[in-house]
């Protein structure tokens, strides 16, 4: 999941995109109303992570404007402000929750997953599929029963393969979820990737359309090609 945080103190921008990005997200992180904006774009974020208290724009006007331009991902407010006014405010606004700081990093993920699960459609943490289960919020995957090992970035090709199920993704929009700013992305990253879950997972559970992109077919379709 890529992740937009819009904060403007340093110090805490920076820690929680390093927590984030160990707990297994691919975080953007900007700190002025205009960056956030312009982010929003050019690039497919899942969740967004909204400082209230920001420079210039107050970010009650960001969360206006991301939600009439259409954005419809999960939007979290994370802000010092306690007033029951503010929280009935954002929420009316279209934010999917509203945070305190200071938080717990590993609340902060709960919700993260929460609000993305509802804005998703999906209703459940864990993803079965045939022998395989797929913990998302214990980010543990497992065969017949057996723990399978899966580095972080195979973790989140797996996940939003699973997420769009039956819908063929390009190259280029797996990437765009795996990695964020800064990021050196080798061009065979992608398919070493998906050679690696095959092995640990079924050759056949990944299938190649050639020169589109990669799909896990649902339940009962048609057996796939041959992987390539």
């Amino acid at each position: 999941m890529r992740i937009l945080l819009v904060e403007d103190d340093p110090q805490l921008g920076r820690a929680t995109q390093i927590g984030l990005d160990q707990s297994g997200y691919a975080v953007d992180w900007v700190q002025t109303a205009d960056s956030a904006l312009s982010a929003v774009k050019t690039h497919d974020y899942a969740c967004i992570l909204l400082d209230l208290g920001l420079p210039q724009v107050d970010g009650m006007v960001v969360l206006t404007r991301l939600r009439a331009s259409g954005f419809a991902g999960a939007i979290l407010i994370v802000t010092a402000r306690e007033q029951i006014a503010d929280r009935v405010a954002g929420l009316d606004a279209g934010a999917d929750d509203f945070i305190i700081k200071p938080f717990d990093l590993d609340e902060l993920a709960a919700r993260i997953r929460s609000a993305s699960r509802r804005s998703g459609g999906r209703t459940r943490e864990v993803i079965h599929h045939g022998d395989i289960v797929m913990d998302i919020a214990a980010r543990s995957v497992t065969l017949k029963g057996v723990p399978v090992v899966l580095t972080a970035k195979e973790f989140r090709v797996l996940l939003m393969l699973f997420e769009h199920l039956g819908r063929v993704l390009t190259r280029e929009q797996l990437e765009e979820t795996l990695y964020s700013w800064g990021e050196e992305i080798e061009s065979n990253a992608i398919q070493v990737h998906i050679h690696h879950l095959r092995k640990k997972l079924g050759k056949y559970l990944i299938r190649t359309i050639h020169a589109v992109g990669y799909v896990i077919d649902k339940p009962g379709t048609t057996a796939p090609e041959e992987p390539q």
